[in-house]
């Protein structure tokens, strides 16, 4: 017969190996599942972390790129012009309707709205934001030429060297003017608003982008840039290496 001692140790006796299997239990959840679980958030934070905000200014500088790859879309096509060659003109004509709704209506927009005014306002670099908005009219008027140019079946001779000089007139401003912005403006803009200005800033630009061409607005940019790039033959960039 087990005395009140020996009942007492053997529930001791019990209880000491319940605890016993529910902490290896436990150091097994926490320590293998439990570190799992944590660096899977963590390495979830990680790759949330990777999507960093673009700034302001540099969103405006890749889609700066976009523009720079249509100036030498209008390189190549008044070549084709200047050359009396053939080539695909609706190449031409799209490139200068990517430049109207991306370009002229967003890009240039965003910065007349929430760049420039931000300069006149602190008087810093006022000289160089008047000319840039000259520089957006005038570019506004050259791409409405040469829209209008691309209603017609058939250029008269002309017409034809009408569209050279558009094409030439736009290239030789706008080649100095993004590179003025991209060297100058951009870079001194952060030094004349707050961080929460500026980070309130690069929440609009996207939430404009996202309103006017869909989520993925920048990407289909691009994409529509590459297929007329493809279509004109100046896609593949081995093409542009010198041999030396």
């Amino acid at each position: 017969m087990k005395t009140e001692k020996s009942e007492l140790y053997e529930e001791n006796k019990s209880d000491r190996r319940s605890f016993i299997e529910k902490s290896i239990k436990l150091a097994a959840i926490t320590g293998i599942g439990g570190v799992t679980l944590l660096s899977g958030c963590k390495d979830r934070e990680e790759k949330e972390g990777d999507e960093k905000e673009v700034s302001p200014p540099e969103d405006l500088m890749q889609e700066h790129g976009i523009l720079n790859r249509i100036l030498l879309i209008y390189d190549t096509c008044r070549i084709h012009l200047i050359n009396k060659s053939s080539f695909p003109k609706e190449a031409l004509f799209n490139s200068a309707g990517i430049i109207r709704t991306f370009v002229e209506d967003y890009h240039e927009k965003q910065e007349e709205n929430y760049i420039f005014p931000r300069f006149q306002k602190a008087n810093q670099l006022t000289d160089l934001v008047q000319t840039l908005l000259v520089q957006h009219n005038a570019g506004r008027n050259i791409t409405s030429q040469i829209m209008q140019l691309g209603k017609t079946q058939t250029l008269s001779s002309n017409e034809n060297q009408k569209l050279i000089q558009l094409l030439s007139a736009f290239n030789t401003m706008y080649r100095p003017h993004e590179a003025r912005e991209d060297t100058v403006l951009f870079p001194a803009f952060r030094k004349i608003v707050s961080k929460h200005e500026y980070d309130a800033m690069g929440e609009e630009f996207e939430k404009n982008e996202h309103k006017l061409f869909g989520e993925d607005g920048f990407d289909s940019m691009v994409s529509k840039v590459a297929d007329i790039e493809k279509k004109l033959g100046i896609f593949d960039l081995n093409q542009f290496t010198p041999k030396m």
